[in-house]
Formats: structure tokens, C-alpha cells, sequence
């Protein structure tokens, strides 16, 4: 009895269409075997080019090796990682640091207050004071926001 577990391969190719001729049938998997070279070749420089932030080469290796950046600023992968990256390890604790930093904006867009002399101001909203009119309906009505009550 024989295996047909290589057709479920995920690096195998893809059959043949039924008439499609033996050449075009090479001749399609050269052209996707050199479009996957290019991707990954895009991938890995973007891992690495200085001109993409910290966060965005970080990103592109966690993307490349379907892992995501420990939570552990010990880990020995980090080092790695700021080898491929061409960052310092430094520039990884930090990426670690603003990931696990909480989030300051409520699920309602409020902005949280930095001191008690704003306590008499009217709540800031993601679009701005709350009591102005509502833009992107489109209808000109008056809208109020109240965090307290949702």
C-alpha cells in the first residue's frame, strides 16, 4: 500500500491541470517557485533596512518565522533577533516595553486627564470636544459623548 500524504504537502506543487501541457506545467512552477524567492527575499530585507522603525523590522521577523517576540527580556532569542534586525538589543527591550506598556485610551476614545486643573473642561473625544457636531453622519446633528454612561 502507498502514501498519499506528500499531496498535502504544503511544499509540493501543485498538480497539473487536467490538458495543461508538461512544459507550461514546469513552466509555472519555475514562475512560482521565483516569485516565492523574490517574496521571501522582500521579506527578509525588511527585516533588516534602516529604514524601517524598530517596530516595523520587528514585525517583519515575527511575520517571517511565525513567532512572536517573547515577553521575557532575558530570552536568548532576543539577541537573535537584534542580530537579524540590525538593532541593538537595547531597541528590542524597548519594542518589549512600549508592547506591554497598557493602553491609556478607553475603548470610548477618551483620553485619560494628566492634571486636576483640566477637571472643569469638557472630556476630549477622539473627534475632538464633545457637544460638536457630528461629521461623519453627515446630518448636522448635535452629539454628546458621556463616558460615564456607556
Amino acid at each position: 500500500m502507498t502514501s498519499s500524504s506528500w499531496i498535502l504537502s504544503p511544499h509540493s506543487a501543485p498538480p497539473a491541470s487536467p490538458g495543461e501541457l508538461m512544459t507550461d506545467y514546469r513552466s509555472r512552477l519555475a514562475l512560482e517557485q521565483f516569485q516565492a524567492a523574490e517574496r521571501r527575499e522582500r521579506e527578509l530585507a525588511e527585516q533588516s533596512s534602516a529604514l524601517n522603525a524598530p517596530e516595523v523590522r520587528i514585525r517583519a521577523w515575527e511575520q517571517a518565522h511565525g513567532l512572536k517576540l517573547p515577553r521575557d527580556s532575558a530570552h536568548p532569542v532576543l539577541s537573535v533577533v537584534a542580530a537579524v534586525t540590525h538593532l541593538t538589543l537595547e531597541q528590542v527591550h524597548e519594542e518589549q516595553r512600549r508592547r506591554s506598556a497598557p493602553v491609556h485610551r478607553a475603548v470610548t476614545g477618551v483620553e485619560p486627564r494628566s492634571s486636576p486643573s483640566t477637571a472643569n473642561e469638557p472630556p476630549q473625544t477622539a473627534g475632538g470636544l464633545a457637544g460638536t457636531s457630528n461629521e461623519l453622519s453627515g446630518t448636522g446633528s448635535e452629539t454628546s459623548i458621556d463616558p460615564t454612561t456607556t
